[in-house]
């Protein structure tokens, strides 16, 4: 127990490993960010190893004090990617601890396989999320079923949320008690002087990838709603995605497209996107699926409204108040009263319920690592490969 209070305290070599990780911008991305720059600060080594599809982002890089890698990734159009080099890449260095983030593409398959033959600990946070390709849904199920043997052989599974925890103790047929819950944080810059919110004019603002499921069809069809009772209202669909040129159109098809702009804040300037969500009189998030959305605890910690689909990860934040919840089945006109509602309520610029910042995620990330590294203290002997795949316990 000393030994590892000293690692703990002298610096850890921390190996978290993304499908994905900036200039690329999403849930996962923002919490390896987030929480692992915080790691850094601490005092430990941190390095982020990610995929390339693209093939052409730097190889290595230093990001905010984290060593970046990154590996090819095939095929080049497809998240539905593999990534072999992060066998190699796990290999090259003794890590205290590896950190496996989010296990929905086949990147994370590789970097668990490594972790058990290596006979290193490791952790996986879920970090699950919708998809707008029913096929894809579809195959979730076998493909968390291929998954099983590694995710099992885990030190600790974390969940976002209690949702997340619930879904994938009976995925997995895991003990309740066997996930441990670690949210995700929240902190955005914010300018010195927030515009002054006009009820008559309100800016209602949409945020999340621009995919389907996300439902901003459904905020663009509210918005249309609103806009019959504030006609000076403005929208911002704030994201990037293949369903750009399918919102585009719809809004064309209201006659809006002098009120709705679409498109996303590069990574670089999130002081812009504090800038717009601080200048909102309402958020809506009509998402089919979320784990623990980093986007709702950004406008919440601004003190914004937010109107979020009654549904998966939402649930637990609309009973807990941060949130105020909708069916998912809900009429445009529906939203649309609960919004103005919302815009003709008394504007704040704080949360009325503390939201936790990334210093709590962190904190509670090291300390399951340590709780991780005192089971561990006696190492363990390398597994045959052939082992791992053929356990199906």
């Amino acid at each position: 127990t000393k030994n590892i209070n000293k690692r703990l305290m002298s610096g850890m070599n921390i190996l978290f490993v993304s499908h994905k990780f900036l200039p690329f911008i999403g849930g996962t991305e923002m919490h390896v960010y987030e929480a692992g720059r915080r790691l850094v600060e601490l005092g430990h080594r941190l390095t982020v190893l990610t995929a390339d599809p693209s093939g052409t982002l730097p190889r290595e890089e230093m990001v905010a004090g984290m060593r970046v890698r990154r590996v090819r990734a095939y095929p080049r159009t497809s998240d539905v990617f593999f990534a072999p080099g992060i066998l190699r890449e796990v290999a090259r260095e003794n890590w205290d601890i590896i950190h496996v983030q989010g296990i929905h593409t086949f990147v994370p398959a590789f970097a668990m396989l490594a972790a058990v033959r290596r006979s290193t600990p490791f952790v996986v946070t879920f970090h699950s999320g919708g998809h707008s390709s029913r096929l894809r849904n579809l195959i979730r199920t076998l493909q968390f079923r291929l998954l099983r043997p590694l995710v099992v052989r885990a030190d600790r599974l974390i969940g976002v949320s209690r949702f997340e925890a619930e879904r994938f103790s009976h995925e997995f047929g895991i003990s309740p008690g066997g996930i441990v819950v670690v949210p995700n944080g929240a902190e955005i810059d914010t300018p010195h002087v927030v515009a002054q919110r006009d009820p008559d004019a309100p800016l209602i603002v949409s945020v999340g990838r621009l995919e389907r499921y996300k439902g901003h069809q459904r905020a663009i069809a509210a918005f249309a709603e609103i806009v019959k009772a504030r006609p000076g209202a403005r929208m911002r669909v704030l994201g990037e995605g293949p369903y750009g040129p399918d919102l585009a159109r719809l809004v064309e098809e209201l006659g809006l497209s002098d009120r709705v702009t679409i498109g996303g804040v590069p990574p670089a300037e999130r002081s812009k996107m504090g800038e717009i969500l601080s200048s909102a009189a309402v958020v809506l998030l009509l998402s089919d699926y979320e784990a623990h959305p980093v986007a709702a605890l950004e406008c919440v910690s601004l003190g914004r409204p937010v109107i979020a689909t009654y549904a998966s990860g939402f649930i637990e934040m609309v009973d807990e108040g941060l949130l105020r919840g909708v069916a998912a089945d809900a009429s445009p006109r529906t939203v649309a009263a609960m919004a103005i509602e919302e815009i003709d309520r008394p504007a704040r610029s704080t949360p009325s319920i503390p939201v936790r910042g990334w210093d709590d995620c962190a904190d509670a990330l090291l300390g399951v690592y340590a709780d991780v590294l005192a089971k561990r203290a006696r190492p363990r002997r390398a597994i045959p490969i052939e082992t791992v795949l053929s356990d199906r316990s």
